[in-house]
């Protein structure tokens, strides 16, 4: 007997890539018509004076197309990175109408570019992305100096120069503030590039043949710890990554690499020996445009101001400076000091703040500024290239009902006034006497202890790169805001599996990085902190290092946020006193998490202590969440002991999950399955 024909034949591959093709070539058709009718829509709002960017449309936008996507099985996550990149290229569009009308063309077609650098250095980089959707075609011209790229725009012979003013990694570029000082000329835009850093050679060379290895010297420094594995190979400073290139290109010698761009190598015909080497992976600079004459504004667009100034040298002056920004109501977005040329030990001040020149509230700061400083010079203002992303909530990314019922207004109580331990001064910092209000720290872009509750989840310990990728893409999700993994695992057994160490730290941030989530991970060490605190958002002091008052002070001297854990059999006013440690050594970014304490009940793990939560909300103004999987050691009390904590005012909830629990290397019997932790996560936001 004959066996049935399939009805539904497989495809071969090249059938199927030309059905990619196919819809790949019709999704940049509906590209190309959303930037027609983008434009139409800056007309009508143009002329309705309405702002560039609405986020409560963005919002609702996002969370109806999360709906969508769900329903033709796409994640939330996917959907909210696609549209994320199409609101942005849209406000872009709509910001560039709006100053091409405000500002007519009189480049005669051309757009002439000065950078300082070679072919393909970062400069040019920027100026061709900056300059991108101009109607003008773009020609870029490089020179050795910041000064010569400056001098020619300022003579006239050139239109613009682009200057790099910052780097994510680096920090700030001296010489070029110096120049903004110094010259007649004016910052008209501004531009941040993503800056990823090749190591280039004429040919194919072993790292270990290497004998040196040029670029500039701010990019050696943001490639230290990668050089550091070259052994034997020398540093040579030059003046620009991409005029290195051509000087190795120049030497033919296969030993003698540079460090730039891909571009770099590309234009010069040169073999790229590795990629992504630079100490952090988020590696940007930002970029100012400037000009011979300010660019007219127009008043929907968002915009950013530029200035200099000095103040007298008595004491409060940049205080009183500073006070007039707050007092106006503009947000500064830097403050950076520089020496003043021939007075020794006086120092200037850069300031960028939110608004343009001609708004009421900024002329009004200005002329207030006049009064209280010596000196002052706008440098420029101009369109701002950052934009806050829009995220939808997590109750609609953890799939919360669309349409809640309607309940009637609850008056809500009048809080009693807060009772205070009549012995602070072991925690005089973390005391509502020293602070009343509520702390928020932010993590990413989430604020904990702010409206939105917090949710942590993710793995007791991270065990392998797929591990640790499947439950960061189910906590993102879900909903929640932090991925957690253990990486240093402090065991009671010497025989249990201690973690990953740092290759378990590359894979959480790897993990984290891949789905947009900040990452927390325990530190066990002193001389762990600083390395931990270069990767991971979050540090955690765990309960068994609650009073390790070395750690303590360790974690209280960098600039990251810490969750401290309460020992278990710790007090309250130990617990706080623990934290007094961390602030009082300046890191003022702590939350406090009960996770159940020791007693004789044996049922539980341990035993959550629900009421510490409430006296803690009134003792002290840090957050506090609750860690219900380490209390409980049961998976099956996690929910309703989440549900308590909610109720009885905890900020934010951690748990673990893990794809297979029975599995697990590490509190296997406590970590959530899959699906319960997204039922309860959609319980949670709902709230």
């Amino acid at each position: 007997m004959s066996k049935p024909a399939d009805p539904t034949p497989q495809r071969d591959v090249s059938q199927l890539r030309a059905e990619l093709d196919e819809l790949d070539a019709k999704s940049l058709e509906f590209l190309a018509r959303r930037r027609e009718l983008v434009r139409e829509v800056v007309q009508a709002k143009s002329a309705d004076g309405q702002a560039v960017r609405d986020q409560g449309r963005e919002g609702e936008l996002l969370e109806r197309l999360i709906g969508l996507g769900r329903e033709r099985g796409l994640d939330a996550h996917f959907v909210t990175k696609v549209f994320r990149e199409i609101i942005a290229d849209s406000v872009r569009l709509q910001v560039e109408d709006l100053q091409r009308a405000a500002s007519p063309d009189a480049s005669g077609g051309v757009i002439q570019v000065a950078f300082q650098g070679g072919a393909g250095a970062y400069s040019e980089l920027a100026a061709n992305a900056h300059f991108a959707n101009r109607p003008e075609r773009v020609s870029t011209s490089g020179f050795k100096t910041f000064a010569a790229a400056a001098q020619e725009v300022e003579e006239g012979r050139l239109d613009y120069a682009i200057l790099p003013i910052e780097n994510t990694t680096s920090g700030s570029i001296n010489d070029v503030y110096d120049l903004l000082r110094s010259t007649s000329l004016t910052i008209v835009g501004e531009h941040r590039l993503k800056v990823e850093h090749c190591l280039i050679a004429t040919e194919s060379t072993p790292f270990n043949q290497l004998t040196r290895v040029s670029s500039h010297p701010q990019a050696i420094l943001q490639c230290s710890k990668f050089l550091e594995s070259l052994v034997g190979a020398e540093l040579d400073a030059y003046t620009d990554t991409a005029l290195a290139v051509e000087h190795i290109k120049e030497l033919g010698d296969p030993t003698h690499a540079a460090i730039a761009s891909e571009e770099a190598a590309r234009r010069n015909d040169l073999v790229i020996l590795s990629r992504e080497i630079a100490n952090e992976e988020e590696n940007y600079t930002r970029f100012v445009v400037v000009a011979r004459q300010p660019e007219p504004l127009d008043p929907l667009v968002p915009a950013r101001t530029s200035l200099v100034m000095s103040t007298g040298q008595k004491a409060g002056s940049l205080v009183e400076a500073l006070l007039v920004f707050r007092d106006r109501g503009l947000a500064l977005s830097k403050l950076e000091s520089r020496p003043i040329p021939g007075r020794p030990f006086e120092e200037q001040f850069y300031v960028d703040f939110e608004g343009a020149e001609g708004d009421e509230a900024v002329m009004g700061a200005l002329e207030d500024l006049t009064r209280v400083t010596r000196y002052l010079k706008v440098l420029g203002s101009y369109p701002r290239c950052d934009h806050e992303h829009t995220s939808p909530s997590p109750r609609v990314i953890s799939e919360a009902p669309a349409a809640p019922t309607e309940q009637q207004p609850v008056a809500k109580e009048a809080k009693a006034p807060a009772v205070f331990s009549k012995n602070v001064s072991g925690w005089r910092l973390a005391s509502r006497e020293h602070k009343a209000e509520d702390t928020i720290i932010q993590i990413g872009s989430h604020e904990l202890g702010g409206e939105t509750p917090t949710l942590i989840a993710g793995p007791c310990a991270v065990e392998s790169a797929e591990q640790i990728n499947t439950c960061a893409r189910i906590v993102k999700e879900a909903g929640a805001q932090i991925l957690r993994g253990g990486v240093f695992k402090p065991r009671t057994s010497p025989y249990s599996f201690q973690g990953l160490g740092y290759e378990g730290l590359d894979l959480l941030v790897e993990a984290g990085r891949a789905h947009d989530l900040p990452v927390v991970t325990e530190v066990l060490a002193p001389e762990d902190v600083e390395p931990v605190a270069a990767r991971a958002d979050v540090l955690q002091i765990g309960a068994r290092n609650m009073q390790n008052f070395t750690l303590l002070k360790k974690v209280g001297s960098v600039d990251r946020p810490v969750m401290l854990k309460r020992g278990l059999m710790a007090s309250i006013d130990e617990l706080l006193q623990a934290a007094e440690y961390i602030l009082s050594h300046g890191n003022q970014q702590v939350f406090l998490c009960e996770r159940g304490i020791r007693t004789f009940e044996t049922a539980t793990r341990n035993t959550l202590d629900l009421g510490a939560i409430p006296v803690l909300r009134e003792l002290t103004h840090l957050p506090v969440i609750c860690d219900p999987s380490h209390a409980a050691g049961r998976r099956d009390l996690v929910p309703p002991l989440v549900r308590a904590a909610g109720a009885i005012g905890a900020q934010g909830i951690m748990v673990e999950i893990h794809p297979k629990p029975e599995e697990a290397l590490s509190d296997g019997p406590q970590a959530l399955r899959f699906p319960v932790f997204q039922d309860l996560a959609r319980e949670f936001f709902q709230g």
